[in-house]
């Protein structure tokens, strides 16, 4: 695994205990890079791998590894998961899947490429196993919103919006590629698409920056990524969906909010009360007709075999 902060320690937490959830077979956490040896090295005894390295390009090359974590910062995502793929080596990446078209083109060619021998590469939306968001999935398959019209998904965070904040590598564009955009309106937009099992045709959309400049080691500096961002989408099926992100929504922690309308019911969805999915059956007479709360921690429920209350 590539990268040992907040999203390596998740992904190590997962490598970790998967086989105790999951029927799979355990895996062998074999080496854990990052760039200083003293703090990868320290991280790996403290996650479990069994092993540290600083030098990734080493490490893909060697016969003992089948797959390769990429949790590094965007501005590494094309080369390392390229040469990784080129190296055999299964691939799961972290979103966003590239800081620029170019890359991610170069990056789809190469897991083209890998797939036909047989190589499996993944972007890693965990927000398609959440058992509520599943479970919405299913019931938008079996018909039970009827042909959907439209949908409203918004990301909503607000750890930018204090102007005090201090800079970081995510607030820069040649490091983080972009803002809110790529960090949390992927997981939108993945999310619209994913439910619908859709395409987009047509796009329209603004970003903005509502603190330009951040405190930095050497006095303030310039933000030269978005805030937020807003879009509609044009989906091939006739849908239309609109998204909302934004890392300055003051009160909201971490706030995805999906709202799904067909002409036969409706789906409503807020990460913050993730085992809560809200239900509109339309066909219904309409003096009983009403959003419904479905708990959704029943063992008839997807995913709740590995539940761990």
């Amino acid at each position: 695994m590539i990268g040992y902060a907040f999203m390596g320690k998740a992904h190590s937490n997962a490598w970790r205990n998967v086989a105790s959830y999951f029927d799979v077979r355990a895996f062998e956490q074999k080496v854990l890079v990052g760039r200083d040896a003293a703090g990868v090295a320290e991280a790996a005894g403290k996650y479990g791998w069994a092993e540290s390295a600083t030098d990734w390009r080493t490490v893909i090359e060697r016969d003992d590894i089948d797959i390769v974590d990429i949790c590094a910062p965007g501005w590494l995502h094309a080369e390392i998961a390229i040469a990784a793929l080129e190296a055999g080596k299964h691939v799961l990446l972290e979103k966003p899947l590239a800081n620029t078209l170019a890359e991610a083109e170069a990056m789809t060619a190469a897991a083209q490429a890998a797939r036909a021998a047989g190589v499996q590469s993944m972007v890693g939306f965990n927000y398609r196993r959440v058992p509520a968001l599943a479970l919405a999935k299913e019931l938008i398959a079996e018909g039970r919103l009827g042909a959907v019209r439209h949908v409203r998904a918004a990301y909503l965070q607000d750890w930018l919006a204090d102007e005090t904040a201090p800079m970081t590598w995510r607030l820069k564009k040649e490091t983080a590629g972009s803002g809110a955009l790529g960090d949390i309106a992927s997981h939108a937009i993945d999310q619209v698409l994913f439910l619908l099992g859709d395409q987009v045709t047509e796009v329209s959309g603004r970003t903005h920056t509502f603190t330009t400049h951040r405190p930095g080691a050497a006095g303030l500096e310039e933000v030269t990524v978005d805030d937020a961002a807003w879009a509609t989408l044009s989906l091939a099926s006739g849908a239309i969906a609109s998204v909302e992100v934004s890392r300055v929504a003051t009160g909201r922690k971490n706030s995805l909010k999906l709202e799904i309308y067909g002409e036969k019911g409706a789906l409503l969805f807020d990460l913050e009360n993730l085992n809560e999915l809200g239900f509109l059956d339309a066909t219904a007479p309409a003096r009983e007709q009403g959003f419904r709360r479905i708990l959704v921690n029943e063992p008839e429920h997807p995913y709740l075999e590995a539940w761990w209350p």
